[in-house]
């Protein structure tokens, strides 16, 4: 009988992140694109452990797995695992907490200027042969020593301060689980009300775990007492922003934008409002989606499962559940 572990990777990952594990004495690997509830639960039945990206891992998936001791996400959200089912086996859920935050944040900041300069409609305009309207378009606004809020502050949140500091803008970072401290020791201000900091800010970036807590935060009565100027951004999980209230305040011109990258359902139904709202940069969940960020997630995503057989995984890249 084989003493190796057996690994299912569930939906394929970058092949410099294969490359660590598919000739590696330890493991038998196995990959499959096929997310279907009765596959994954033939597949995961016999494994050690699995690495997952944006498929859902239901609880009647994870029920059928007799061995498996490790999950390591392909990212660092982790709503897409049923985490009581998880908790109840004892099994682990590691995530790549070390190799998004650069891309994450350098796309923060390339929606936030696209909106604040409106490239893409200004863009259009040349390219429609309308330059001699140009005094006719909507006004743009500077970001400089504008109100941003950083609501979470992990490494994602800690890399995008940086880049906004290189245009003196006024950090406040919204984290109940963050000290003062250490928020200040990175040249921000950490705010204990949310509700009155809201009033303040010109810039609101996401960057939090979709929760109970954290579902619908943004809604219509927290949106209305926003600046006219203000831009929201989603590039953390869909679901935390109420939708058909973003949509509702940006028709009523209560904000000046935002930037969607996550929805509440992926891909999103035809009949979102969001798909048809021209003040909303959208993209398809793919804020991380540079080459190199996939290498490194990719290398993170197998190293973790390696690192954890070995006694070697890191506790800060474990969830607690």
């Amino acid at each position: 009988m084989s003493s190796k572990k057996k690994i299912l990777i569930i939906q394929k990952v970058h092949e410099k992140g294969m490359e660590l594990i598919n000739n590696h004495p330890n493991f038998d690997v196995e990959v499959t694109e096929d997310v279907s509830v009765e596959n994954l639960k033939s597949k995961i039945k016999d494994c050690d452990g699995a690495s997952i990206r944006i498929a859902k891992l239901p609880g009647e998936v994870i029920q059928e797995a007799k061995n498996l001791k490790i999950i390591s996400r392909h990212g660092v959200g982790y709503d897409n695992i049923d985490l009581k089912k998880t908790k109840e086996k004892d099994i682990k859920i590691a995530i790549t907490a070390n190799a998004n935050a650069v891309t994450v944040s350098e796309h923060v900041m390339f929606v936030l200027l696209n909106i604040a300069k409106r490239k893409d409609l200004f863009d259009k305009t040349v390219r429609d042969g309308n330059f001699k309207d140009r005094n006719k378009l909507p006004k743009t606004i500077e970001i400089w020593k504008k109100n941003f809020l950083i609501m979470g502050f992990g490494r994602i949140g800690k890399a995008l301060i940086k880049r906004c500091l290189g245009f003196e803008m006024n950090i406040f970072v919204y984290d109940p689980f963050v000290k003062k401290d250490k928020i200040e020791e990175l040249g921000g201000k950490k705010v204990e009300d949310l509700m009155e900091a809201i009033k303040i800010m010109d810039v609101i970036s996401l960057h939090m775990p979709l929760t109970d807590k954290t579902e619908n935060l943004i809604n219509y009565d927290l949106l209305k007492t926003m600046k006219k100027n203000c831009i929201i951004i989603n590039a953390a999980r869909g679901g935390i922003i109420h939708e058909e209230d973003l949509d509702k305040a940006l028709n009523e011109n209560l904000i000046f934008g935002a930037a969607i990258d996550v929805f509440k359902k992926e891909p999103p139904e035809n009949n979102n409002p969001l798909l048809k709202n021209d003040k909303v940069y959208l993209s398809p969940h793919t804020a991380a989606f540079t080459e190199e960020c996939m290498v490194r997630m990719a290398k993170e995503t197998i190293q973790n499962i390696i690192d954890f057989f070995d006694d070697k995984l890191e506790k800060s890249k474990i969830i607690k559940l």
